[in-house]
């Protein structure tokens, strides 16, 4: 199994830095917001089981030349003496410090959630504390400020809410408000803020490799790519572009997002409007290679018991 976890290490490095960079730089994911979002998946499972599993092979090559039967010989062998053989130590610390990630990871994840809902939770009482119903959108809330505000809270034991200002109905025409209200149910609709925990979760969890920001940054910033396709879709371009422009940084997935609030950000999205979608065979291809990153960690896992098996 050593040589299964030398490959999962060098899969996890590349994973962990150049893969990772190339795709926050690259242009497609503009044209294919969906695509780019299932392979920042693929990325972050694929170097997750990397990592794990590149620690838990070495620690197990000792035991067994596959991993299931080298975990349950392990387990017997630390269950039933008290003393670990000198020769098993750093073997034993693999395992130990694969057992660690996999707990930091998931408990990071759960706390993550719990802290999101808490904050939804608070955040919602206080905007129906402060807003009114909106009696021509159901599900809609407005607030009496002059700001243009535009967000959207998923529902936590309750319905989701979408929340627009007052000041940005006054600013918008009627198509550019369907507009803004299109994406921000988009946001609802596709359940867009799992998949901002998740990799807010793995940010938190990692802050010592700077590409899980990265990776935090760039979905984010697809999401919000996402929910204008939707929004262009039902209320037409020229709509769209011309309500980014004007509600600008105000607009976001919520209160636990900033989403992209900068200068360039707005025009980025003003500017990607009006392109055309990044062809299917393409889209095809790029799936499949997401796909290939999961299946790969896998196979080197498991490859060889179901081989015995």
């Amino acid at each position: 199994m050593l040589l299964a976890s030398a490959l999962l290490a060098a899969l996890a490095v590349l994973l962990a830095v150049p893969v990772p960079i190339l795709l926050d730089r690259a242009a497609w994911p503009r044209r294919a917001p969906a695509t780019a979002l299932v392979l920042w998946q693929a990325i972050a499972l694929s170097g997750g089981l990397s990592m794990v599993g590149a620690l838990a092979t070495f620690g197990l090559a000792p035991f067994g030349d596959d991993l299931v039967h080298a975990a349950g010989l392990f387990l017997v062998v630390v269950s039933t003496e008290k003393t670990v053989p000198t020769s098993d130590v750093w073997p034993t610390l693999a395992v130990g410090a694969a057992a660690l990630l996999v707990a930091h990871l998931v408990l990071n994840l759960a706390l993550t959630i719990v802290v999101s809902v808490r904050e939804r939770r608070r955040h919602r009482d206080l905007v129906t504390l402060l807003s009114s119903p909106d009696p021509g959108r159901p599900g809609t809330r407005l607030l009496d400020d002059p700001a243009p505000l535009a967000y959207c809270l998923p529902g936590v034991g309750s319905l989701p809410m979408t929340v627009l200002s007052q000041g940005l109905v006054e600013l918008l025409s009627d198509d550019e408000l369907g507009a803004v209200v299109a994406h921000e149910r988009a946001h609802l609709a596709q359940r867009h803020a799992l998949m901002t925990t998740a990799f807010r979760a793995w940010s938190l969890s990692l802050p010592w490799f700077p590409i899980a920001s990265r990776a935090r940054a760039s979905v984010a910033r697809l999401v919000e790519y996402l929910a204008d396709d939707r929004a262009r879709a039902s209320h037409g371009a020229e709509p769209l572009a011309r309500a980014i422009a004007l509600v600008g940084g105000s607009e976001s997935t919520g209160p636990m997002e900033a989403g992209a609030a900068d200068r360039s950000a707005i025009l980025d999205r003003v500017r990607r409007v009006g392109l055309a979608p990044l062809p299917g065979a393409a889209r095809v291809l790029i799936t499949v290679g997401a796909v290939a990153l999961v299946v790969v960690p896998t196979v080197l896992l498991l490859g060889p018991a179901l081989l015995d098996g």
